[in-house]
């Protein structure tokens, strides 16, 4: 089987499938995506550039579209070259977010696309208008609107699509979710999973230790901003550090922005430490930026609560994993997080946008280890239920041969060895 893949930022949501695919006999897999440094042995790159045109001449609510369509032109180059080299794909899969994969059906034609599904937009009812405190201007709404169009170009491909949870399902037109299928994403459950002996021992990062004795409350987000409860949990520290003097907190998220506005001339996280600069104990809060992946998971595996806020959006990969790392959860009261944390059982859930809430059930956890350890196990029970990383990969492929109409051939059995003869 032949594959291509296709993400910006290689190798985006496809790092699993994709060493699952190439440790298969007989498979090739090349991958079109903007240069980085990764690297994945096995995986022919391709990788393309562009140059933005002036984007003050471009219409506000346009911009993001004709971003997308340079992205389609520079691909679809890059296809026709791999074309050209003899590279035919079975298969096409790819996040249709970026634009991407709208040029693909010109370049191989016949060829299925997998398409990523990962978010439509609206102007109520999930992320826009959801904080009060960082409202949008009416003059965006148009904007917002428009940054449905690529999901529509994609959609009118006739392809197939996919995308990781029913909430996000729900969010497109019901004429759409026809063609999008439900894929649950999974998690390597021999990775992340509990580790008793986790706070047997001090964990140092960098000069920061956290000791045996102490109470660890962690915090993980792509960057540290409001989409995802950054401001909130910075207001819940002082009283969370001034009740509990065992308590120690590690906030793992670079400074730049993911998703939602910027501020100017600063930093989310450098604009909430100066707004409660003087009300909490700083020596005892790390926020070390993004770390290698083993100390995030070392982090979840030695955490006694951990913090998970987000507005009504895009789900993080770090719930999945602080779940299987059986963490005892506190989650924002919004669908998205509903879907993995039932109240009581997989964790707690709590407004996302009230301080004292969330410091007041932080503290709860802290106190009351019986109910910890019960949500922990939860925890960790959804995950080996729900996100089996060999479960996810086994429908990734039933999926694939679903959509290429045959199925994807099992690598050969080893053959025996020969025996030595004994000696007389």
């Amino acid at each position: 089987m032949k594959y291509l893949f296709v993400h910006q930022n290689f190798p985006g949501q496809y790092l699993h499938i994709i060493r699952h695919l190439i440790a298969r006999p007989g498979n090739e897999v090349a991958f079109i995506s903007e240069p980085n440094k990764n690297h994945i042995p096995g995986v022919r790159r391709v990788n393309y550039t562009i140059t933005e045109t002036n984007r003050d001449t471009t219409h506000p609510t346009l911009r993001d579209l004709n971003l997308a369509m340079l992205r389609a032109e520079a691909v679809g180059r890059m296809g026709r070259n791999l074309k050209d080299l003899g590279f035919n794909p079975d298969i096409i899969i790819g996040h249709h977010g970026w634009g991407e994969l709208l040029n693909l059906v010109d370049v191989f034609p016949g060829v299925p696309i997998l398409g990523y599904f990962e978010f439509y937009y609206a102007t109520a009812g999930t992320d826009v208008g959801f904080d009060a405190e960082f409202p949008t201007a009416d003059d965006q709404w148009p904007r917002i609107r428009a940054m449905n169009s690529v999901n529509h170009l994609a959609l009118a491909l006739d392809q197939h699509g996919q995308t990781p949870t029913t909430w996000q399902r729900s969010l497109y037109p019901a004429w759409a979710q026809q063609q999008i299928h439900l894929l649950p994403e999974g998690v390597p459950l021999d990775v992340c999973k509990p580790d008793p002996a986790a706070r047997k021992t001090p964990l140092t990062i960098g000069t920061f230790t956290i000791a045996p004795k102490d109470r660890l409350i962690t915090y993980v987000a792509r960057n540290l901003e409001p989409y995802r409860g950054f401001h909130v949990m910075m207001r819940a520290l002082p009283e969370i550090l001034r009740s509990r003097p065992d308590v120690k907190v590690v906030m793992l998220g670079g400074n730049e922005v993911s998703y939602g506005a910027r501020i100017a001339n600063t930093t989310w996280r450098a604009h909430f430490e100066r707004e409660i600069a003087g009300t909490y104990d700083t020596s005892r809060v790390l926020m070390p930026g993004q770390v290698p992946y083993d100390v995030h998971v070392g982090l979840l595996k030695r955490s006694d609560v951990h913090v998970y806020l987000t507005y009504p959006f895009v789900l993080s990969w770090s719930l999945r994993e602080a779940m299987a790392c059986g963490c005892t959860i506190i989650g924002a009261d919004v669908d998205p997080v509903r879907e993995f944390i039932t109240d009581g059982q997989t964790g707690l859930i709590t407004p996302c946008l009230d301080p004292k809430r969330l410091a007041d059930t932080v503290l709860q956890l802290l106190e009351d280890r019986k109910l910890a350890t019960s949500l922990s196990r939860g925890a960790r029970a959804f995950a080996e239920a729900n996100l089996d990383m060999d479960r996810y990969i086994g429908r990734y492929e039933r999926l694939i041969s679903t959509i290429i109409g045959r199925p994807i051939a099992e690598a050969p059995a080893p053959k025996p060895r020969a025996r030595k003869p004994k000696a007389a």
